[in-house]
């Protein structure tokens, strides 16, 4: 299939049909509002369903009520609607529903900014509603990337019951670059006999719940949760890595973020320092093996973010203490550059921090 230019949040939508996905319930938001334009459009022309709720509250019960009728559903939004979102996000894992929660950050805390975070790595990969849940996160570092992991989360969310969540940011929403709808890897995903699609008089009603009034059986379906969970982290860890058992110091970087040190690592090699990179692609369940690779005499660990250092928690409990983390950071829609983050491996080098 040839290529085609576009911007991401419209590519997130052709993945999202792609992938079988034919109902859309959302809110518009910057910088996000492109995607439920191009699902409105192009939805009815498959027979989909794509509906602006009152609110993003409205939205994730609607998204609670497609997934629980078995069918391959997907909301967007940015940060502060996201943070609308929680309590039906946890209901939705609760009740071990599968659907795909795209959120394309902004600048925070509060409305913030229009401009481009990362400040919700705590809310994505900590969980922002109540109870022991979890979502499985996925951070494209790219358009190409962007389509490849929408298409693969609808079968991660079908595969374990469980809502998958896209962490992008505005950059990666509204760049343009080429892509290509590929097809994932095959999966055995099992069937919906859950789902609430009705008995026609052969089978007992299914019931969709995450309401457990005895404490014994909340218990249990937690117990069952966390082997969920554990089967999660043992099978969909994404990390890219590049020259970490040779580095000299590594840099940890997602999304975008991690595009920006790549151009750094290319000007610092040229000047003949030896930087690796840890990309985290799933920040949960998080690679926290990878950093065991790492030179043994790597003078330290940089992680870079858009925000004020979210994602240093996770490096540091990977390296356990081996190396020293030090962390460079912009955040309320700033910019990391290039320039900055080679003078902090350079300060790292030289034992000025």
């Amino acid at each position: 299939m040839a290529k085609v230019l576009m911007k991401g949040n419209e590519a997130i939508g052709a993945a999202a049909i792609e992938a079988g996905c034919k109902y859309f319930f959302g809110y518009p938001i910057t910088p996000q509002s492109e995607l439920p334009e191009y699902m409105a459009r192009e939805l009815p022309k498959i027979g989909g369903v794509f509906l602006q709720a009152e609110s993003e509250i409205a939205a994730i019960n609607m998204v609670y009520g497609a997934a629980g009728a078995g069918v391959r559903v997907m909301t967007s939004s940015s940060s502060p609607g996201i943070s609308l979102k929680q309590e039906g996000i946890t209901y939705i894992a609760g009740a071990e529903l599968p659907c795909v929660i795209v959120n394309i950050m902004r600048g925070g805390p509060g409305l913030g900014s229009i401009q481009p975070s990362q400040t919700d790595y705590f809310q994505a990969t900590r969980g922002g509603g109540n109870g022991d849940y979890r979502l499985v996160v996925l951070a494209p570092a790219n358009v190409q990337e962007l389509v490849d992991l929408i298409i693969e989360g609808f079968d991660i969310a079908d595969q374990y019951r469980n809502p998958v969540m896209i962490l992008g940011d505005g950059m990666i929403g509204q760049m343009m670059e080429p892509v290509e709808f590929k097809k994932p890897k095959q999966r055995e995903l099992p069937k919906k006999d859950w789902a609430t699609t009705g008995t026609k008089g052969e089978r007992k009603p299914n019931i969709i719940n995450s309401l457990y009034l005895a404490a014994e059986e909340l218990e249990q379906h937690n117990i069952k949760l966390q082997a969920k969970y554990k089967e999660i982290r043992e099978n969909e860890v994404k990390v890219e890595s590049y020259n970490i058992e040779d580095a000299d110091v590594v840099i940890a970087a997602y999304g975008t973020t991690s595009r920006i040190a790549r151009t750094a690592i290319s000007q610092l090699e040229k000047e003949g320092y030896k930087v690796g990179l840890i990309r985290p692609i799933t920040l949960w369940p998080y690679p926290y093996d990878e950093f065991d690779k790492i030179n043994e005499n790597c003078k330290g660990i940089l992680t870079v973010e858009m925000n004020t250092g979210q994602m240093i928690d996770d490096v540091k409990i990977a390296v356990k203490g081996k190396y020293p983390v030090y962390f460079h950071g912009r955040t309320g829609g700033m910019v990391p550059t290039p320039g900055e983050i080679v003078e902090k491996v350079k300060a790292i080098y030289g034992g000025e921090i």
